[in-house]
């Protein structure tokens, strides 16, 4: 069972309400995707923290019903 984009975008809304979130299914098969979410909770984390606070997001879902994603962070411009 794959993961749609609004799946996806609820579970990242939900720990970061004020992210901006761009999502590109890499495949067309809803199962292999690239996210990037740009949001305030990232500064000061270095990249490897952002990524994990992401995948923290889906609970047990990375690896089981979100197949792949690919994630890119970032903070927001001052």
């Amino acid at each position: 069972m794959a993961m749609d984009a609004t799946q996806i975008e609820q579970y990242i809304r939900t720990a970061f309400p004020d992210a901006t979130i761009e999502l590109v299914d890499l495949a067309g098969d809803n199962d292999h995707w690239q996210v990037t979410v740009t949001s305030e909770a990232f500064r000061g984390k270095s990249r490897v923290e952002q990524h994990k606070m992401v995948f923290n997001a889906f609970g047990g879902q990375m690896g089981s019903v979100l197949h792949a994603l690919v994630v890119k962070t970032a903070v927001p411009a001052s």
